[in-house]
């Protein structure tokens, strides 16, 4: 539903300064996590960075007075903001709370003196995890990257700027814009309130049609890091695998010379050389492979080789020598008209769907949160999530490959509701976001499905054209995994849903629908699958249902928001999953893992309520119902003896 996701003054159209500028393609190149190894360093960059809110009439301030032109603290007032985190919450001021428009931030940091050696052999680089929405980067008053969308990487050589002045801080300068346009991913619109008698002079509110918080800032870690000036710039890696060898497809891309060796050993967990190759493309044969199996599916999930990569060239009469290391699960996925098949075997998800949301850091990465949603997942019994409603950080996800959590990884389509939000610009920053997400996330074996969007208006008639386009574009870039959308859309009037290999359907029978009447839910329930099935012959899951309660409220018979009404609407949903899984129906994923942020409004108390956890982390009644279920459903179809929730998988 529509909402205010920010209030103030500004000056017309230049409130969207710059926001024009989305670029046409992703930029060429790969997108390597930055991780150290014997040719690579990475200094971290978070902590307190200085930071100012344009609040001049027109947001532009920073801009006209050309603000990264010197130290932010000469420019005016400036406050000490954490990265990562989001903006919104960490101060009393209720006009940063719900600010919209361009904030900026500054870090003044010295680099090691043997990082700024002129010799041409050391590049340096800086990159940030993801900065909320639109943001414009300038070292030591230089731009050096412009980067449209949240939730994504990009990063900047900035060699030529910082070598050859040891000695001098680098100052990172950051203007970053929250906006949503129609065209934005997700989209929005600005609209001001032109009733003089009711609103002060150029009164705007920021509309969304998403049900969570606009959280804005620089919410994953900044880094810099270092690579020789010839280096590994991309690596792509799929496999094969039969009962005794897997194949391991890799190509590799070099930047900086066209004359250079590479050699590859694959390594397993007891650092053995299992396979080794050499040039940029080929094949590894593993004989006897460790599969990458999900959680309760195997005594050993999440198993991971390590390709490491070496790279030596001539350049500028010098023998450079550049090495990377990537994790490697080995897995295949496979969808038929009624299964998902990994590695050959059937899996049925039975997971949630999360958000990025915590108190006072909002959607900033914070391990301590990290390490408990993890353990409540395992806790839980969950084996998989969805990235509702955006690509989450790298990190959570190299966590996923880690304990074998499968991903269903979305991109930030969500809330596209009108038919501009469907038009050729929306679509080509869709295609561009598309490519980013599979570059950043494509060698992850815990991603087995890309979803393109979350309850788009797909009964729309441009949506047939779009979500054909999105996905065909998706699988191009990807052919290993299936393609879907997540729809709240009517089987019969859905103009995606031809496009998808899995239906993802999201219904909250008695709730949105019917509220507080759970007798209803077995038949429409039966009758939505059934309805689905019939028209596509693909796979089912249900993304989404749930109900909201507060934590300690109770009532008997179960009215709604009581702890007592989620769980009876839970078991209602869960009569008609035991007999649909027979069939169709491959996975389950609640709405949601945790209460969570979202507009004000009047049917939000302090945020959405349909989380089994609240929104720090303590379980509802709910979610020991999920978790009975979880585990039941894991012992009857583990090959395994009979998994107790006890298990010593806990950290």
């Amino acid at each position: 539903s529509a909402g205010v996701a920010g209030r103030g003054v500004a000056g017309g159209c230049r409130l969207l300064l710059l926001l024009a500028l989305g670029r046409a393609a992703a930029p060429p190149g790969g997108m390597l996590y930055p991780r150290e190894t014997p040719s690579r360093e990475r200094k971290e960059l978070g902590g307190l960075w200085s930071f100012r809110a344009d609040f001049s009439p027109g947001r532009d301030a920073g801009f006209v007075q050309r603000w990264y032109r010197q130290p932010l603290r000469q420019t005016g007032p400036v406050i000490d903001m954490p990265v990562p985190a989001s903006f919104n919450d960490i101060t009393q001021d209720p006009n940063l709370e719900n600010y919209i428009g361009w904030v900026w931030y500054e870090k003044e940091v010295l680099l090691p003196l043997r990082w700024l050696q002129d010799d041409l052999s050391t590049r340096v680089v800086l990159r940030f995890g993801s900065v909320h929405y639109y943001s414009i980067v300038w070292v030591n008053g230089v731009q050096v990257v412009e980067h449209e969308g949240g939730h994504l990487p990009f990063e900047a050589d900035i060699s030529s700027i910082v070598q050859g002045s040891p000695g001098i801080p680098c100052r990172i300068t950051v203007a970053l814009n929250n906006t949503l346009t129609p065209h934005t991913l997700p989209p929005g619109s600005i609209q001001y309130m032109n009733d003089k008698t009711r609103y002060p002079k150029n009164y705007f509110v920021q509309n969304i049609r998403f049900d969570f918080f606009n959280y804005a800032g620089i919410h994953r870690p900044v880094v810099l890091y270092t690579t020789p000036s010839v280096y590994i710039d991309d690596i792509t890696v799929t496999t094969t695998s039969s009962e005794s060898i897997a194949m391991v497809q890799y190509q590799v891309s070099v930047v900086g010379s066209t004359l250079y060796s590479l050699s590859l050993s694959l390594r397993d967990q007891e650092g053995k050389v299992v396979a080794t190759g050499d040039g940029p493309a080929g094949e590894l044969k593993v004989l006897n492979p460790n599969l990458w199996w999900p959680y309760l599916m195997h005594e050993n999930p999440g198993y991971r080789y390590s390709l490491e990569v070496k790279m030596q060239a001539q350049a500028n009469g010098a023998l450079l020598e550049d090495v990377y290391t990537l994790p490697v699960g080995i897995r295949t996925v496979h969808v038929t008209s009624t299964q998902f098949l990994i590695n050959g075997k059937p899996f049925y998800f039975h997971g949630v769907n999360k958000h990025e949301d915590a108190d006072i850091r909002g959607k900033g990465l914070d391990w301590a949160l990290v390490a408990k949603d993890f353990n409540l997942l395992r806790w839980l019994g969950a084996n998989s999530f969805r990235t509702s409603h955006y690509p989450y950080a790298e990190e959570i996800m190299d966590l996923c490959d880690a304990y074998g959590i499968v991903v269903i990884d979305e991109c930030p389509g969500v809330g596209i509701k009108t038919s501009e939000s469907f038009g050729n610009k929306s679509l080509q920053h869709h295609l561009v976001v598309m490519e980013e997400l599979i570059r950043r996330d494509k060698n992850r074996p815990s991603v087995v499905m890309w979803s393109v969007a979350n309850e788009p208006a797909s009964e729309l008639p441009p949506a047939s054209y779009y979500f054909k386009t999105v996905i065909a574009h998706t699988k191009a870039l990807d052919p290993s995994r299936p393609v879907t959308f997540v729809t709240d859309a009517n089987y019969a009037l859905d103009r995606g849903a031809p496009y998808v290999d899995v239906i993802c359907v999201n219904s909250y029978f008695s709730w949105y629908h019917d509220p507080g009447h759970l007798e209803v839910i077995p038949l429409q329930l039966t009758t939505q699958f059934e309805n689905w099935y019939k028209t596509y012959q693909k796979p089912i899951i249900q993304s989404e249902y749930g109900a909201d309660s507060v934590s300690g409220l109770h009532s008997d018979p179960p009215l709604m928001f009581s702890e007592e009404y989620q769980k009876a609407m839970l078991r209602e949903y869960h009569s008609v999953f035991d007999k649909k899984r027979k069939e169709y129906v491959i996975g389950e994923l609640i709405w949601n893992f945790a209460d969570f942020m979202t507009n004000q409004g009047t049917t939000r108390v302090l945020g959405n309520k349909k989380g089994i956890f609240t929104r720090q982390r303590q379980p509802k009644s709910a979610a020991f119902v999920l978790r009975e279920r979880y585990w039941k459903i894991a012992n009857e179809s583990s090959c395994l003896p009979p998994i107790t929730k006890s298990h010593s998988l806990f950290l």
